[in-house]
């Protein structure tokens, strides 16, 4: 059902144009950071979230089903088949989708649907956040590295930037209205 590794078409044609969007790059890496000190359990659970949204993720917009998967964009069989009414599809709750078994040698007999990608982005910040973890991480975009936030002082430097960051927002807002 699905070409051999490596995939160029999956990967120019999928995540190539989603990772170029920001939010979406962003979305995937909070997945990944979320990994990070986790119980194996959790992984897999993860994992399986990242499956069910990005690769065959579907939202609406416009109260439209819109697929936004890399492995539905990529597969014009599959993108053609998951927008009719032969797979079930389900509400998007990590929950219940982390639980989710799935096929990775056909087409996927249910999708997970979002209300909106930022719908998704919400629920999956939520879920992440009830892992079990010992430490906190962050990613640090000047440096590009994963920091673990297990000291004060590691904190108050967040939260300075964040501040630096609050008074530029700030700024630009008085100017734009």
């Amino acid at each position: 059902m699905y070409t051999p590794e490596p995939d160029v078409c999956h990967e120019l044609l999928g995540h190539v144009p989603l990772f170029a969007d920001p939010m979406f790059a962003q979305f995937s890496q909070e997945i990944g950071l979320a990994s990070l000190g986790a119980p194996d359990s959790y992984i897999e659970k993860l994992a399986t979230c990242y499956w069910f949204t990005v690769e065959f993720g579907l939202c609406r917009q416009d109260g439209e089903e819109k697929a936004y998967g890399a492995g539905l964009l990529s597969s014009f069989g599959e993108l053609q088949y998951c927008l009719t009414d032969k797979p079930e599809k389900i509400p998007f709750d990590p929950v219940v989708t982390a639980e989710t078994k799935y096929p990775i040698t056909e087409f996927q007999p249910r999708y997970f649907v979002s209300e909106s990608f930022e719908d998704a982005k919400e629920k999956m910040r939520s879920y992440a956040a009830t892992i079990p973890r010992p430490f906190s991480v962050r990613y640090d975009p000047y440096t590009q590295s994963v920091v673990v936030l297990d000291k004060k002082e590691q904190l108050s430097d967040v939260l300075d930037n964040m501040q630096g960051d609050l008074n530029i927002l700030r700024d630009a807002l008085q100017k734009v209205s």
